[in-house]
């Protein structure tokens, strides 16, 4: 059977169960070696891959955040670019080493990389086919749990990428309200209409309108500079911190007073902060929001969800993708909701995460290093330094001693994340900070 050596790499198991996922070895001991490399990249140890990707890939890597420059700090690294298998919390890079990774694939996986159940799943949806000239059902089944979950959420629709996402939401609030004008605040993907980039026309960026993230001043400001053209506000609503309540509730107020429509992005805080992000936490609810990353476990699937009028306003504009409704990426998200329907997941994200920063923040305390913090919140915290040589020198060491940090934000908690993984994380803070006293 084509897919055997993918389902016996995992021990099968039941679906979650809260009792089994408290038990940190059952949750977390994911750490599956595969049987064989004959699926394998062909090994170049002669020419590192990240020299390779330079020479056929625009930029180094397709997506932004894993150029060795923005992992590194440098684009000669100082540790691995690329990876062969990746299974609870530990990824192996082309150098054969294993290492235990506090990016999560930059928080698209809160349960650990080939999770059983998920991979079990999707290996189910593609082994039934899984794409056609008609819907998935899945697209149906998962649109209904989010209508369950989500406070807003009474009509889905589903795409690809968070980028591809807030795009939606703002084309469905244009094209509900009539009007052009956008303010924004946060990363919002890479469209034009979210960027300040090199290609974007002027005229695009002239109907968007930054305002800083929580400051309340400045949102009012750009609200009455928008006028009578506000048709949307968008806002990342956590930022290394949580917002104040003015802000967010300012927000609210200010769209709903202008007839315009109010989006969180909640492509971080979704299924992370809480299932159904911060608009769950905070008791605010936005007229429309967008999900993915933990959302399907870091198989690719973002979605759109809001109040009926606004999201009915698609059939009065286009958006559509091809592969939107595609059964595997559906049916990852589909597993990672019964997982939270049985389990306090983001609880355990949280606790998880506060110890990975507790051991950070006591090994920095010990060192005695100046001039580095540790911020962000216990599932997504981040170290800052405000010396971006030694920033480097802690990235390279660690990785030296098995631990890959993400460079700025965020270090993401998961469930992998073991008391084994917590103790290792400890270790190479530890040793990386104490190469990093010894050598200045």
């Amino acid at each position: 059977m084509v897919f055997k050596r993918f389902f016996d790499r995992g021990t099968p198991v039941d679906p979650p169960q809260p009792e089994v996922l408290d038990d940190d070895d059952a949750a977390a001991d994911l750490t599956v070696a595969p049987e064989d490399d004959s699926h394998l990249p062909e090994e170049a140890p002669d020419r590192p891959w990240y020299e390779r990707a330079a020479e056929v890939i625009a930029g180094g890597a397709s997506t932004g955040s894993k150029r060795p420059g923005a992992m590194y700090g440098t684009e000669t690294p100082d540790g691995p670019t690329h990876f062969i298998h990746a299974a609870g919390c530990h990824v192996v890079a082309t150098d054969g080493e294993t290492y235990v990774d506090c990016s999560m694939a930059l928080g698209a996986v809160a349960l650990g990389y080939a999770e059983p159940n998920v991979t079990r799943a999707v290996l189910d949806a593609v082994g039934g086919g899984h794409v056609s000239g008609l819907s998935s059902t899945f697209e149906v089944a998962v649109a209904e749990r989010l209508c369950d979950i989500v406070p807003c959420a009474e009509r889905v629709r589903f795409l690809k990428s968070g980028a591809e996402a807030t795009s939606a939401a703002v084309r469905l609030a244009r094209t509900y309200t009539g009007r052009d004008v956008v303010i924004a605040s946060g990363y919002l993907g890479w469209h034009d209409w979210a960027s300040d980039s090199p290609g974007v026309p002027e005229g695009v960026r002239r109907d968007v309108l930054r305002v800083p993230f929580d400051d309340t001043a400045a949102l009012e400001t750009a609200v009455r500079t928008a006028g009578d053209r506000l048709a949307a506000i968008i806002l990342e609503p956590v930022v290394e911190r949580m917002p104040t309540d003015t802000w967010i509730a300012r927000a609210r107020e200010l769209a709903t007073r202008a007839g315009a429509v109010l989006i969180f992005d909640e492509m971080k805080t979704g299924f992370r902060l809480a299932p159904a992000g911060f608009q769950e936490v905070s008791g605010v609810t936005p007229d429309l929001a967008t999900f993915g990353k933990a959302m399907s476990n870091g198989f690719p699937l973002a979605a759109v969800v809001g109040q009926r009028d606004v999201m009915d306003a698609a059939a009065n504009t286009w958006i559509s993708s091809t592969l939107a409704s595609e059964a595997g990426a559906l049916a990852a998200a589909l597993t990672v909701c019964e997982w939270h329907d049985q389990a306090d997941v983001c609880g355990m994200l949280a606790t998880r995460g506060a110890e990975m920063r507790r051991v950070v923040g006591d090994a920095l305390s010990a060192s005695g290093i100046p001039g580095v913090t540790l911020a962000g919140l216990d599932q997504m915290w981040l170290l800052r330094f405000d010396d971006a040589t030694r920033e480097r020198a802690f990235l390279a060491r660690a990785a030296g001693h098995g631990v890959l940090f993400k460079r700025g934000a965020y270090n993401y908690a998961s469930v992998a994340h073991d008391d084994a993984a917590v103790q290792a994380i400890e270790h190479a803070a530890s040793a990386a900070f104490v190469d990093i006293q010894e050598a200045s």
